[in-house]
């Protein structure tokens, strides 16, 4: 999944994607350990595209914080 896929995801299909994607690398890691995993790449892309999905969400909050007045102000 390219960065720009992920820029344009709401928050929601952001969390949601990410939550189906953990599930999809629980399930390559127990295909890697029984041996049945012939593309062991698969474990190194999902796990970058879940850290890509994580960033931007951490940048939108980031964003919303910054924006929004401070409380203890």
């Amino acid at each position: 999944m390219k960065i720009h896929e992920v820029r344009e995801m709401k928050n929601d299909e952001l969390i949601k994607r990410i939550q189906e994607e953990e599930t999809n690398l629980i399930d390559l890691r127990f295909s890697h350990q029984l041996k049945e995993l012939t593309n062991t790449s698969k474990l190194k892309l999902t796990k970058r595209d879940m850290a890509r999905m994580k960033t931007i969400l951490r940048e939108r909050e980031l964003e919303e914080a910054k924006k929004s007045p401070k409380e203890n102000q």
